[in-house]
This record gives C-alpha cells, sequence and structure tokens, in this order.
C-alpha cells in the first residue's frame, strides 16, 4: 500500500510543556514523515513557538484557533462540556468534519476520551473504547501491544472480546504480524485461573474463531515475545504501563550511572554511543509516542502528559501508520460483516 500524505490536528495546548514542545514535535514531523499538521489552541502563544523553531513560514502547518484547555484538575466530562471550544474539542470537530484524519494530544486523557466519545461516537459494534499501548520485547524488532490501558476500569468479558479483535487487526496491519498470537493477560496459564472475569473472558476468545488466541499470558511473558496482543481490563492494563515506563526510567539511569568517570567513561561513551542509543529507542516510553484509542470513529493518539518534542514526533508517526494502514476502516468492515452474519444467523433462525 502506497503512503499518503496524512493530516493530523495536534492539540497544541495539551500537555506539561505545551505549547512550545508540541509545536517543536511537530515541525520535526512535517520535515521526516511527509504530514499536514493542524496546530490547534490559543494562537498567540502557538505562533510564537513556530517563529522561535523556525516553522512559522511553513505552509504545511496551519494554526487552528481555540479558546482554553481542559486542565488536569477538571472532571473530563464536566470541563469538555463546559468549555465546547476547548483546543481537545476543535481537534475533535477537525476529525469529525474530515479536515483532518487523526488526532494527537498530550493533555488530560479522560478529556482526549470523553471528546473522542461524545464528538466522534463509537465504532459500530464496539461497546466500550480501549486504549492500546505497544511494548518492546526480548525479542529484537518485535513488539506486543496491550489494551487497553486505561480507557476501562471495570471490564466485561464482551468488552475484552473486542479489543482482541481490535489488537488483531493492528497487530496484522501496523505491527505487521501475519498471524499475530493473542493472549489474555491472567495469573497463571490454566484456563481456570484467574477471577470470573478471567475465566468467562478466555472462554469467549477459545471459541471465537476470529481471534488467533494462544492462551493465558503471565507478568513474566508481556514483554517474552512470545504474544503479539495481549488483553485485560484498563485497571491491570494502567497500572502494568506505568510500571514498564518506570522500569524503563530505572535501566536508563542505572547505565547512566554505571558508565565509567572521566577519560575512561568518556572514551567508553563514544565507543558505546550507537549501542545506548538503540538502548534507549526500545525501552524509552518517549520513543513509542502514545497509545491510539480503540473503537472510536476516528483516529486518537493519547500521548504521555510529560511529552517533550521527540515523543510528540513520535506520536503523529503513530497517527500516521494508523491513518495510512487503513486501521479504523479495517476495524469498521469487520464488525459490520460480524454483525450483518449475526443478524443473517437471526433471520434464518426465525425463518425455520
Amino acid at each position: 500500500m502506497g503512503l499518503t500524505r496524512a493530516r493530523i490536528a495536534v492539540d497544541a495546548m495539551g500537555g506539561d510543556y505545551a505549547p512550545d514542545e508540541i509545536v517543536a514535535g511537530a515541525i520535526r514531523a512535517v520535515a521526516e514523515l511527509d504530514v499536514d499538521i493542524f496546530l490547534v489552541g490559543e494562537p498567540e502563544p502557538i505562533e510564537s513557538s513556530l517563529r522561535k523553531h523556525g516553522g512559522k513560514e511553513n505552509t504545511r502547518i496551519e494554526v487552528v484557533a481555540a479558546d482554553g484547555v481542559v486542565t488536569m484538575e477538571e472532571e473530563p466530562l464536566t470541563g469538555i462540556r463546559r468549555k465546547p471550544k476547548a483546543s481537545i474539542n476543535v481537534a475533535m470537530d477537525l476529525v469529525k468534519q474530515q479536515k483532518a484524519q487523526a488526532v494527537v494530544s498530550a493533555g488530560h486523557s479522560g478529556a482526549g476520551m470523553a471528546a473522542a466519545l461524545l464528538r466522534l461516537g463509537r465504532l459500530r459494534g464496539i461497546d466500550r473504547p480501549a486504549i492500546g499501548a505497544v511494548f518492546p520485547t526480548i525479542v529484537p524488532g518485535k513488539s506486543v501491544i496491550v489494551l487497553d490501558v486505561g480507557a476501562n476500569v471495570d471490564s466485561r468479558p464482551k468488552y475484552l472480546e473486542q479489543f482482541a479483535l481490535m489488537g488483531t487487526i493492528y497487530s496484522q496491519y501496523v505491527l505487521g504480524n501475519e498471524q499475530p498470537k493473542v493472549g489474555l493477560l491472567n495469573i497463571g496459564e490454566e484456563p481456570t485461573k484467574g477471577n470470573e472475569l478471567a475465566i468467562r473472558t478466555h472462554q469467549l476468545l477459545q471459541e471465537n474463531d476470529q481471534i488467533p488466541f494462544i492462551g493465558n499470558a503471565e507478568g513474566r511473558d508481556v514483554l517474552s515475545g512470545k504474544f503479539d496482543v495481549i488483553v485485560c481490563d484498563g485497571f491491570t492494563g494502567n497500572i502494568l504501563l506505568k510500571f514498564a515506563e518506570a522500569v524503563g526510567e530505572v535501566v536508563l539511569q542505572i547505565l547512566r550511572e554505571e558508565l565509567p568517570r572521566g577519560w575512561r567513561g568518556k572514551l567508553g561513551t563514544a565507543l558505546l554511543k550507537p549501542n545506548l542509543r538503540n538502548i534507549k529507542q526500545r525501552i524509552d516510553h518517549a520513543e513509542h509516542g502514545g497509545a491510539l484509542l480503540f473503537g472510536v470513529a476516528g483516529v486518537c493518539i493519547i500521548s504521555h502528559g510529560s511529552s517533550q518534542a521527540p515523543s510528540v514526533f513520535n506520536a503523529i508517526r503513530l497517527a500516521k501508520e494508523a491513518v495510512n494502514n487503513q486501521v479504523l476502516e479495517r476495524i469498521k468492515a469487520y464488525n459490520d460483516r460480524r454483525i450483518e452474519e449475526a443478524n443473517h444467523t437471526t433471520e434464518k433462525a426465525s425463518a425455520s
């Protein structure tokens, strides 16, 4: 499939370092990724940052005015309703109006999800959205997508079944796994292990011939490379995500501390620089950019609140990959086909 120039709406006011780092990441994305960017937010500070980073005259960056931002202290639903012209709402409206194909935001993640649901709506056949995060594994060049990592504190078995289907499509068409292996995060490998949610979900996944389910995944299996997709409830997944981010930071810090001091340290660092850069790319969450919000009628990337320019660049890259690989359209087509088949089966049963 040929790559096309994607149009990405970026919430320039969302995040701890907005708008300066958001703008810097967007300028780099335009230069390296062949994308058009809408920077949504307060025009004056955005244009100041564009001048600072040399992007003021870039014709592929357009500033779209918004009024206000939903802060981290606000309740998400209340915030987006009370501020209809907030940057996250205006960014979602650009997708709804088909002016943009995706949204990237490092702002209030709850507000981002609420705005996506209210502005764009859920996909047909999806009961709950899920946040999918890509994790590195111990196998070079191989990643695993875990979902849900925070959209739903409480889940039902059918939600996790839907997460598995969406994750399978993403793994196939974006991560390049022709036959993804799907696992259910649990406390043991046996089908009878875990709580009621895990036991009932295991049965659903096993019975669904559209899901390449290979069994339960224990915590030690997440980064093993054995699985391509792992599903869990959002409460468990969010803890896993935050723990993995912390472990990555600890490893990087230990590497810095253990390198020798003085001229030997400088020499060693120079020799190891390519290796250290590769390590950082594999374990630093900033290198992954963000997480995709699955199940809504638009491509939405939710980035870390502390995102700086490299992370913003990678979030835009994720959005472009999802657009170019038609993830949304493939999920829609699959669900429509599944619903039509179910209706046809019901009609045949009624007729007989």
